[in-house]
């Protein structure tokens, strides 16, 4: 078996009071914040509800492993977390990125990347002065122990998924690793030629459809009932929160994009937008467990998404291009979508994308909310306001970062940022109106007969949870403010 170099022990500084583990705690800064591109890169190919929420729960935790080297590495005098890494990294991060698949792309993070690290970190905890360091050690147990985890994923989604890594591919990688020295010992920078983030340098495009397995239309068509009766019904209401909140599950992977086009905000930045992340995919799991509880399914409701009219159109098409029935495209829709990439993000799309969701829906909901967290309270569904009220919570700290980071998005882009409260209001009055008028369309022409199958459906959706918790203010709750959008 080969023998690895030994990490670099501190020996000997560059100064009095930076010491040469400061550049190498920087090199894995910098390795770590690659894993977190590349899991934003190609995170949108990962097709299970179940695994989407382990990749969106690593985009967190290579966040905090960042955060946690950064901290380190200013605790040096002189010690700068954006200080220049040698162009030799980018190198590795660029060819694990530009991998030849998705199931390829995640063995070199987890294989081969994490692996490297997690040894680099025990050798070098192994040789340093126990007391002298003790810092170091505490924060790279930390790592070791967040690795341990990502790994026990990445072996159960193996065992699911068997995959034999490309060996082209699988060579470079390794060819990579052993030019960076294993990242056992800092690799010098000359000047000017410091290492870009992953993928700037490249032209590496993400998906431009987030990949599923479960069916993305519901059996039956119900949601126009549920905007209708959304301010006159509480049980309708519950109905839409554990759907909407299930839906949530989308926002994580557009989230991915403004993670990977947005290289050039701080670290902070990119810090605040995977806690984002990870929050609103656990409300999609929140969403998700409610459904169940109540004995609904996604194969009943769905998992469709934000761009759902973009992708029912591209499969249209490629029906009718191959010979296929609707269903039959529908059914394939993951290989049938797959070729298909998403143009780059601009930095004034990053910015309209924050807003939106900051300054309009985020902010747009909270009435609604908090009058669904006393109803289902009062009703004695608890579980349903423990629901509400963890989302309101999370999303009080969302809008806050919308605010915290408009202005530098705005800067980057160019954009007058002036005014962008009074243009959030002005929007969600225009979403408002419009919600209005289409509930009032809907309560005029939507059919409720028997024997409807629509009808049928939704009120069969609505016995369900009835028939597992009952509200007891369900016929006593009065009309709430009308859904904002």
């Amino acid at each position: 078996m080969k023998t690895l170099p030994k990490p670099t022990v501190l020996v000997e500084p560059h100064t009095k009071q930076r010491p040469r583990n400061v550049d190498l705690m920087n090199d894995w800064q910098y390795v770590e914040r690659s894993i977190h591109r590349l899991l934003a890169a190609w995170g949108r190919d990962v097709a299970g509800w179940d695994d989407k929420s382990g990749l969106h729960r690593h985009i967190w935790d290579q966040a905090e492993c960042v955060r946690r080297l950064r901290e380190r590495v200013e605790q040096f005098p002189g010690g700068k977390a954006d200080a220049p890494v040698s162009p030799r990294l980018e190198a590795l991060a660029n060819t694990a990125l530009l991998a030849p698949s998705l199931e390829d792309a995640l063995d070199a993070i987890y294989e081969l990347l994490l692996k490297t690290l997690v040894g680099a970190y025990g050798e070098y905890m192994a040789g340093v002065h126990p007391v002298h360091d003790a810092p170091t050690i505490a924060l790279l147990h930390e790592i070791n122990q967040i690795k341990s985890q990502q790994w026990l994923w990445y072996r159960d989604y193996r065992r699911r998924h068997p995959h034999t890594t490309d060996a082209v591919f699988r060579a470079r990688v390794t060819a990579q690793l052993e030019a960076c020295g294993h990242l056992r010992a800092a690799l010098p920078v000359a000047a000017g030629t410091a290492a870009q983030p992953a993928g700037v340098t490249t032209d590496f495009r993400l998906s431009r459809f987030s990949a599923r397995t479960a069916p993305i239309r519901p059996r039956i068509p119900f949601m126009d009932y549920v905007r209708a009766d959304f301010a006159t019904n509480l049980e309708a209401r519950r109905l839409f929160w554990a759907y909407g909140y299930m839906m949530e599950k989308n926002l994580p992977d557009d989230q991915l994009a403004w993670i990977y086009y947005g290289h050039y905000m701080p670290w902070a930045w990119q810090h605040d937008v995977s806690r984002h992340l990870w929050d609103e995919s656990r409300h999609g799991d929140s969403g998700y467990s409610r459904l169940r509880d109540f004995g609904i399914s996604l194969e009943d409701v769905g998992f469709s998404g934000y761009d759902q009219g973009a992708r029912e159109t591209e499969l249209a098409k490629l029906a009718a291009q191959l010979g296929l029935t609707t269903d039959e495209a529908f059914a394939r829709q993951r290989e049938l979508l797959a070729p298909f990439k998403a143009d780059p993000l601009t930095p004034a799309q990053v910015y309209e994308n924050v807003f939106m969701i900051g300054l309009v829906a985020e902010t747009g909901y909270f009435v609604t909310k908090n009058e669904g967290y006393v109803d289902f309270k009062e009703g004695q569904d608890l579980e349903s306001a423990e629901m509400m009220l963890f989302d309101i919570i999370d999303e009080t700290a969302h809008v806050q970062y919308a605010h915290k980071w408009l202005p530098l998005l705005a800067e980057f882009a160019g954009l007058d940022n002036s005014g962008y409260r009074e243009r959030g209001v002005k929007i969600r009055e225009e979403y408002q109106a419009n919600a209005n008028k289409n509930v009032a369309e809907l309560l005029r022409t939507l059919p409720r007969t028997p024997g409807h199958p629509a009808f049928v459906f939704y009120q069969d959706l609505l016995a369900r949870i009835r028939a597992t918790c009952p509200l007891a203010n369900a016929a006593t709750c009065p009309p709430r403010s009308p859904k904002p959008m």
